[in-house]
C-alpha cells in the first residue's frame, strides 16, 4: 500500500493553476469593480449638502452706501480719495467740476489722456466748450463729470456695473441736481439703467430718486472729435430736444 503524503497549499494552487491554464482559461474577470487603491476621499451619502461654507460676496465699489457723502463739494473730494473707486495707474484721478443746479451736466466716460487738474482740460474739453457757447450756455452754466475718475485705457464696464459704480453715479446726480443731462459714451448708459440692448444715442428721461431728468446721449467726445457727421448729429439732436429748432 502506497502511503500519498498530502498537498501542501501551494502545490494545491499550483495544481489547479495548470488545470485551468491547459483549459485554456489563463485570466480572470469580474463583473463587479474591484477597488484597487484605497479612496481616502469620504464618500457623501445622496442627498447630504457640502459642508463648504459659501464664498463671500464681492465687494461693491464705494463701501457702505449710508456713508457716501451727502453734499456735492465732499463727494468730489471722496471721488479722488475713496480707494475702491478705481483700480490704481499712472494718470491721476481727477474731481467733477461745475455747480450744483447746472442748466447742463455733461457726463462723459472718463478724463482725457493728458488731463492733470481740471477734468477735460485739452481738445475734448474745448471742443464740449465751443458747443456750450454756440448753444448759448456760460461756462457756469455747464458742470462736466466722468464716469471713472481716473483715465483707464481698457475698462471691464461690464464689471464695473455688476460692482455698483452705477449706483455711485446716480448718487452724484443726485447731489450735482441739473436741469438736463447730456451723456457722451454709450457705454455709460446701462450704468444708469438703460438696458444694454438699447443703449443707442437719444433723447429719454432719468428718474433720479422720483425726479425726472430729461437726458440726451450720443458718442463720447474722443469719437465725436474725428467725426464730423456724428458732431452735425449732436447738434440737430440738441436743438430738437431744447426745441430751437422747431420754426
Amino acid at each position: 500500500m502506497t502511503d500519498n503524503a498530502p498537498s501542501t497549499l501551494a502545490e494545491s494552487i499550483a495544481a489547479a493553476q495548470a488545470w485551468w491554464r491547459e483549459a485554456g482559461v489563463d485570466l480572470s474577470f469580474h463583473d463587479e469593480p474591484q477597488a484597487w487603491l484605497a479612496d481616502e476621499t469620504p464618500r457623501m451619502e445622496p442627498g447630504a449638502a457640502a459642508d463648504a461654507p459659501a464664498p463671500p460676496p464681492e465687494p461693491r465699489i464705494g463701501g457702505d452706501p449710508s456713508a457716501w457723502p451727502q453734499d456735492l463739494g465732499a463727494f468730489r473730494r471722496w471721488w479722488i480719495e475713496e480707494p475702491s473707486l478705481d483700480e490704481g495707474g499712472m494718470a491721476p484721478r481727477i474731481a467733477p467740476r461745475g455747480e450744483t443746479g447746472a442748466v447742463l451736466m455733461i457726463l462723459v466716460p472718463m478724463p482725457e489722456a493728458g488731463d492733470r487738474d481740471t477734468l477735460l482740460s485739452g481738445p475734448e474739453g474745448r471742443l464740449l466748450a465751443s458747443f456750450a457757447a454756440a448753444a448759448g450756455l456760460e461756462a457756469a452754466q455747464v458742470s462736466v463729470a466722468a464716469a471713472l475718475p481716473r483715465r483707464t485705457p481698457v475698462p471691464d464696464w461690464e464689471r464695473l456695473r455688476g460692482e455698483g459704480l452705477g449706483e455711485i453715479l446716480l448718487h452724484h446726480l443726485r447731489l450735482a441736481a441739473p436741469q438736463r443731462l447730456m451723456v457722451l459714451g454709450t457705454r455709460i448708459l446701462p450704468l444708469l439703467g438703460h438696458d444694454p440692448a438699447q443703449a443707442s444715442p437719444g433723447v429719454s428721461e432719468l428718474t433720479i430718486q422720483g425726479r425726472p431728468v430729461s437726458l440726451l446721449a450720443s458718442y463720447a467726445p474722443e469719437r465725436l472729435l474725428g467725426n464730423a457727421r456724428q458732431r452735425a448729429a449732436l447738434w440737430r439732436a440738441w436743438l430738437d430736444w431744447t426745441d430751437e429748432g422747431s420754426a
